[in-house]
């Protein structure tokens, strides 16, 4: 009990101790102005007219967030950024790894405190935190894990009718950015941002092959990874861009009515645990149900 509350009480002083030596960069300024140095200006309005959770709670947040990046390998930081990336962007890598900081304090400090609270701490109750600490560590995966899933799954699903619309425009003379830019117009959602940011890019003075390798890269979706490695392979060649789209529209199709004939295969298989636990037992006493009413009356004393 002792050791655990001196453990709780070092980690506490801990944290406050890094929070409030990560200074902000107003502070930096002041005293790089006071040693006589030439710092920039900074534009960031004073701290009285900032919220209590930007001037207290997020620094605080912030630095312990910052010093869990570091001990991180770079490996994991980096799947981590590849799937926010994947996922649409929906936060910052350093918003997700504040959001996994306070997810895992939540799901550790309630079983802390009832370990606290009884008086006892043993090594089961120990590995119950850090069963605990897993959980709040792997939800924000789980949630990015779900939010790249479902973003790939509208990909999929567009990308064979997108692919014919490229093919139409560009047999009927329109040249590839003319096409990808007209179903950037027709289609709706996630395919149709990629397309319009790729547009941008090539805009800006970007190689096409570029362009269309980050298009890859940002989705994830193998299909799209094909379509652009043939498209850059027929134009480094000097091939028919028709012909090739014409070729992986055929495939994408195919690939279609392949997925939709999987999940109907996996449908009978997945409707066997509803059935058994549901349907089944329901079945048995409705059925037999009166069967075992009446042999009890006819026996009553068996």
């Amino acid at each position: 009990m002792v050791i655990l509350a001196v453990l709780v009480l070092f980690a506490t002083v801990f944290v406050a101790v890094l929070a409030f030596s990560g200074g902000t960069q107003t502070l930096r300024v002041r005293l790089e102005s006071i040693r006589g140095q030439t710092v920039a200006p900074v534009d960031e309005p004073a701290d009285e007219y900032l919220p209590f959770t930007q001037r207290v709670l997020m620094p605080m947040v912030r630095v312990p967030v910052n010093q869990m990046a570091r001990l991180m390998p770079k490996a994991v930081l980096d799947g981590v950024q590849q799937r926010l990336v994947i996922a649409g962007e929906p936060m910052e890598l350093q918003a997700f790894l504040t959001m996994q900081f306070v997810s895992i304090v939540m799901f550790t400090l309630l079983p802390l405190l009832l370990i606290l609270g009884t008086g006892s701490v043993s090594i089961t109750r120990i590995g119950i935190i850090a069963g605990f600490a897993l959980v709040g560590y792997m939800l924000p995966q789980m949630w990015l894990k779900q939010r790249v899933t479902a973003r790939q799954t509208q990909i999929i699903k567009s990308l064979p009718d997108a692919f014919d619309l490229i093919t139409t425009c560009v047999e009927a003379g329109l040249g590839l950015d003319a096409a990808l830019a007209r179903v950037a117009e027709k289609v709706e959602g996630p395919f149709a941002d990629e397309l319009t940011r790729t547009l941008r890019d090539i805009s800006l003075g970007g190689q096409r092959r570029d362009a269309l390798k980050e298009l890859g890269e940002r989705t994830g979706v193998p299909d799209l990874v094909t379509f652009v490695n043939a498209v850059i392979q027929a134009e480094l060649m000097g091939s028919s861009v028709g012909t090739v789209l014409r070729v992986q529209s055929d495939q994408l199709r195919v690939r279609r009515r392949q997925r939709a004939e999987e999940q109907a295969y996996k449908a009978p298989v997945k409707m066997i645990f509803p059935l058994i636990l549901c349907i089944f037992p329901t079945l048995f006493i409705v059925i037999l149900g009166p069967a075992v009413i009446t042999i009890m009356n006819d026996f009553p004393g068996g």
